[in-house]
């Protein structure tokens, strides 16, 4: 059984998995029913040790994986008699590894791409592919091969090629992954530029601090489950320590630190610095 919703989704729903199982063809059971509603313009991200299920519950958000029980709806419609190329219209997902993304010899075609199949032509599509990279600080990579770019920079070109084109979902799987400092700062903005827009959000990570700080819900799986769904606050908050232990995963330092001072489990870098500031005093 699925975890319990901490919240009710406070929008209209724009993803929906409702007894979702999945078995690859070597009957690994990647999901093992499922169940999560997703609303429009929400912040989400579904964290796990490997091999839970997280990827293979969103590659059904955009067609490429099908249910073998249950059903995925986007936008309320069943996604089963869906192509991947109409999903794809609403639902745009940045893989994990770019190198499976990426075949264009240009930057710029590479981002060209996805608004050009969605119809774009002209001045809107020259807008979007300069919006894409600017974003992803990639505007001077215009004419390079992008596998002459570094591997985090690649990460970020197929970010592009999904925010050219301003699908309503943006699923973001580990988006960190190979980041610096600025190269998470960037992503952070990303992240919250596309809520502010009205778009929904869904991220893949391990990345703790970043979940609790650019997400307003966190999805705990394990073994293909939702064994957890609530806010950071929640979701990181010392009684479900035991069950984030269970996945291998562990709350971010803050959260650790702020439930030792009695600051609650997402305190802010300043609130820390304060309160550890004033014990030393």
């Amino acid at each position: 059984m699925s975890a319990t919703r901490i919240a009710p989704v406070s929008s209209e729903p724009v993803l929906q998995a409702e007894g979702l199982v999945h078995v690859y063809a070597g009957g690994t059971r990647a999901l093992d029913g499922a169940d999560i509603t997703i609303g429009r313009g929400e912040r989400v991200a579904i964290v796990g040790q490997n091999g839970s299920g997280k990827s293979t519950l969103v590659r059904h958000f955009n067609g490429l994986l099908r249910p073998t029980e249950g059903r995925v709806l986007i936008d309320g419609t069943d996604a089963a008699g869906r192509r991947v190329a109409h999903l794809a219209a609403t639902v745009g997902l940045a893989f994990q590894d770019p190198d499976r993304q990426i075949f264009a010899a240009k930057v710029r075609s590479e981002v060209a791409f996805g608004p050009r199949n969605l119809g774009r032509r002209g001045a809107e599509l020259e807008h979007a592919i300069d919006e894409a990279l600017a974003a992803t600080g990639l505007e001077k990579d215009g004419e390079t091969n992008p596998y002459d770019l570094g591997y985090s920079r690649r990460k970020l070109l197929a970010l592009a090629s999904i925010l050219a084109m301003a699908t309503p979902v943006v699923i973001l799987d580990e988006p960190t992954t190979g980041q610096d400092a600025r190269g998470l700062a960037r992503i952070h903005r990303i992240v919250a530029d596309l809520a502010a827009a009205g778009r929904t959000v869904v991220a893949i990570s391990h990345d703790m601090r970043f979940v609790a700080e650019a997400f307003d819900r966190v999805v705990v799986m394990r073994e293909g489950r939702i064994v957890l769904d609530g806010s950071p606050a929640n979701v990181f908050g010392e009684p479900n320590w035991a069950t984030l232990g269970s996945t291998f995963l562990e709350p971010p330092l803050a959260a650790r630190i702020g439930a030792r001072l009695g600051l609650g489990s997402t305190p802010t870098d300043g609130v820390l610095l304060d309160a550890l500031e004033a014990r030393s005093a």
